[in-house]
């Protein structure tokens, strides 16, 4: 284990395995089978399908083997506070989500849909991607930055709350997708994911914000898992309720978390963007453990290890704690070399943009440089600095996962891994050993 492990980690790692199930840390695929060792959660983006990225690459790169749980990102809140599909630029995009024919060489199963099909595009392609991969359950993640500015109206009263959940469960479980027969869409998802950015404030700047997000969280959280709970019995299955959740310790403490935890199967900590090029000199944008040494002016000595102890210090769980990681890194340009090899540097502003998916970042010049102590690493070639998570980076945050006994690790976005899913490889080979 790690030198810098914490009592407050081990304690809490003792307190889960004496409460937890002993098969916690174990997938299964809805019939009782044991599956892959911990939660590996992926997101699949909407708009992946306009770069050349699907579903059905999922399967060949050998990430849909590899992975618990897709995240289809996102589902959009409307102002009335309902969950909806609705064409328009900035609104939705219902073709890339069900309308869109998808050929048979781009299909999961090599089947081109139908003209007559009545839901196509990547929700059908989710479903044979859990056809073809037992384990594999997909929930709807709702909000995220983008598209999370009405939640706070959605959640501010009981009646608005109930509205919103059975709209977001008619639509995505029961699948009463519009212009479709009622249900068509059903067996598409197997739960809702909740990205809201941010309760109380610090996301989009045009998002509704009210002192009382906080506690309408939980709220709203509660009001998911009974509505989830009364549709599981029905059903005859469970349902599964998780939620993104900030890394930065201000946006984390207007949350409920004892409460929180109670209603969700698990929370995926957003434990990346710790740094970026909106800040005018190199930094890490995911390391593991804290540098003492980082000159930051915000989120100064941040680490994915100091936001998982924060969590587990105000009351979630370890076992309901998902490690998040990220497939893309942040460069700066006009870098001077200074004594780590362009760490810690001033710039002149962003490189090719200030962001890339891994795929392109690992071709980019430069000498690879490997942080043991804080886990982090990053690509510097003179004058340009990229941070990003390497594959031997990754398979040490899975096995600190597994280590601390937290659900498992969740990956933004499965279209920047390469094509042979060396990420999702590298998670999968740290869960695993």
């Amino acid at each position: 284990m790690p030198r810098r492990t914490s009592a407050l980690l081990a304690a809490a790692t003792l307190a889960a395995l004496i409460v937890a199930p002993a098969t916690s840390a174990q997938a299964h695929d809805g019939q009782g089978h044991r599956g892959l060792q911990g939660q590996r959660v992926g997101y699949f983006t909407q708009w992946g399908i306009y770069s050349g990225f699907s579903a059905k690459k999922v399967q060949t790169s050998g990430q849909a083997g590899k992975l618990t749980v897709i995240n289809y990102a996102f589902g959009n809140v409307s102002s009335d506070g309902t969950c909806f599909e609705a064409s328009g630029a900035g609104v939705g995009d219902p073709w890339a989500d069900y309308q869109r024919p998808v050929g048979a060489e781009e299909s999961v199963d090599g089947v081109a849909d139908a003209d007559a099909q009545q839901v196509k595009g990547n929700f059908n392609q989710l479903r044979k991607l859990k056809a073809a991969n037992p384990q594999l359950k997909s929930v709807i993640s709702l909000g995220g930055w983008t598209w999370s500015k009405y939640f706070s109206d959605a959640a501010a009263t009981d009646a608005s709350r109930k509205k919103f959940v059975a709209s977001c469960l008619d639509l995505y479980l029961l699948g009463n997708l519009p212009g479709v027969t009622p249900g068509a869409g059903a067996g598409v998802f197997d739960g809702i994911d909740i990205d809201w950015e941010y309760p109380g404030g610090g996301g989009d700047p045009g998002n509704v914000v009210r002192p009382e997000d906080g506690h309408n969280y939980t709220l709203l959280m509660q009001e998911f898992r009974r509505q989830l709970d009364a549709l599981g019995r029905s059903a005859h299955r469970h349902y599964l309720l998780t939620a993104a959740v900030p890394a930065n310790e201000t946006k984390a403490d207007r949350l409920e978390i004892p409460q929180v935890a109670r209603q969700v199967d698990w929370l995926n900590l957003m434990t990346y963007d710790l740094h970026g090029t909106w800040e005018s000199s190199t930094d890490h944008n995911a390391n593991l453990y804290s540098d003492s040494a980082d000159p930051a002016v915000d989120n100064r000595s941040y680490s994915a290890d100091r936001v998982v102890r924060h969590y587990l210090a105000k009351g979630l769980p370890p076992h309901k704690a998902v490690l998040g990681v990220p497939f893309y890194g942040y460069g700066w340009t006009g870098v001077p070399a200074g004594d780590k090899f362009g760490l810690y540097q001033t710039s002149t502003g962003p490189a090719r943009g200030g962001n890339l998916p891994y795929n392109q970042i690992k071709d980019l010049p430069g000498t690879v440089h490997y942080d043991r102590q804080h886990g982090a690493t990053w690509k510097y070639d003179g004058t340009e600095f990229w941070s990003y998570d390497t594959p031997e980076l990754l398979t040490r945050k899975a096995q600190y996962a597994d280590w601390h006994g937290l659900a498992g690790v969740m990956a933004w976005a499965l279209d920047n891994d390469d094509a042979q899913g060396s990420l999702v490889a590298a998670l999968d080979k740290g869960l695993s050993g």
